[in-house]
């Protein structure tokens, strides 16, 4: 136990409170209700009249956090970005060459997009499950951008579905592995 007197002690604060004004003390006490909510304190202040016990009637500060519009908010983009890719499954077009390939990739591009969007938003307002939603969203437009856009610029293997071209004039066969040489036929022989 402490040797203190607490009754002294609280006679002391009583003492200074009362030789405040009433003006005074509710003007500093709506100052340290824009303390922020963490409960950082300037170095200095004086601690009775600002101590953050607040008064009867008296507004404090907003709580940092996630608000309830926000978060629903958030909740749509993600569920939005999820519908993208998974639509991304039942592309109607062949995207082999030409214009439907590039319709395809811009919209793995846009589901990519969606994905980041969709992040920023569970990540300011703290939606954890949400937030892993949204990047294997942006996971899964990389690796459907990453599916057509490699082979076509030389580094991953050219297949029958993606071969080594853009346009449908190049798109032939994919390129061999080695070039074969091919028998010399002479006419008339």
């Amino acid at each position: 136990m402490s040797d203190r007197n607490w009754d002294a002690e609280l006679a002391k604060i009583d003492k200074q409170l009362s030789s405040i004004p009433d003006e005074q003390l509710v003007a500093e006490q709506r100052k340290a209700a824009m303390v922020p909510a963490s409960g950082a304190v300037r170095v200095g202040a004086p601690t009775a009249p600002t101590a953050r016990a607040a008064l009867p009637g008296a507004k404090t500060a907003p709580v940092l956090g996630k608000s309830d519009a926000g978060a629903w908010a958030s909740w749509i983009k993600v569920t939005l970005a999820v519908a993208a890719a998974v639509g991304m499954m039942f592309w109607p077009w062949p995207g082999q060459c030409g214009l439907p390939l590039v319709g395809f990739t811009a919209a793995t591009g846009a589901v990519t997009l969606l994905g980041i969007w969709s992040a920023l938003g569970t990540w300011r307002h703290r939606l954890g499950l949400a937030h892993a939603a949204s990047l294997l969203v942006v996971i899964w437009g990389l690796v459907l951008g990453a599916r057509e856009i490699l082979p076509r610029v030389g580094y991953a293997m050219p297949t029958l579905e993606r071969g080594a071209g853009w346009r449908c004039d190049a798109q032939s066969t994919p390129a061999p592995a080695t070039p074969a040489a091919s028998p010399v036929i002479t006419p008339g022989a």
